[in-house]
């Protein structure tokens, strides 16, 4: 019998603490990838009954940490590169803007280039930087919060599209 062991690490390269909390938010986005690998296209753009598409949750998913960074932790303007992998606005009014016909190697390139950017970010990040609130118009946020929010943002979509997929394979 192989025993696995179920531990968080700390990426290597960040101060031990931050490092953990981003091996979190790495290992959510693991599952995930795994999960959806040599999935179909037809599972990506599909939508059943109300519920968002895959491919929408996971558009949606790369936006919102992209937004984060951008606005909470950096508050600077996006760089172009990034801003360029995100042709339509994430939300119509009440909903989130549905998104389909790309592939899933696209979808893929876009979590794995806006994840690339975020972490680079936080690899000179020392606890002080960790834990100064960022003062912005309507609230105040650390980026120890912001990891801590994205950790449970994408844990709970993950969470959606694990629940599509099986209804998916289901039918």
């Amino acid at each position: 019998m192989n025993k696995k062991s179920l531990l968080v690490s700390s990426l290597t390269g960040y101060e031990a603490e931050i490092g953990r909390w981003l091996w979190c938010l790495e290992d959510v986005r693991r599952t995930l990838i795994t999960e959806l690998t040599g999935m179909s296209q037809s599972f990506l753009d599909r939508k059943i009954g109300q519920r968002h598409s895959i491919g929408t949750l996971l558009y949606h998913i790369a936006l919102v940490e992209a937004d984060w960074l951008y606005v909470e932790v950096l508050g600077t303007d996006w760089d172009p590169e990034i801003s360029s992998l995100f042709p339509l606005e994430s939300r119509t009014e009440s909903n989130l803007t549905h998104f389909e016909g790309e592939s899933l190697e696209q979808h893929f390139y876009r979590l794995k280039k806006v994840r690339e950017v975020f972490l680079t970010y936080f690899r000179s990040m020392d606890l002080n930087d960790w834990r100064k609130p960022r003062v912005l118009e309507q609230y105040e946020v650390t980026p120890e919060w912001v990891v801590y929010h994205l950790v449970e943002h994408e844990s709970h979509h993950r969470g959606q599209i694990f629940q599509l997929l099986r209804e998916l394979r289901d039918n």
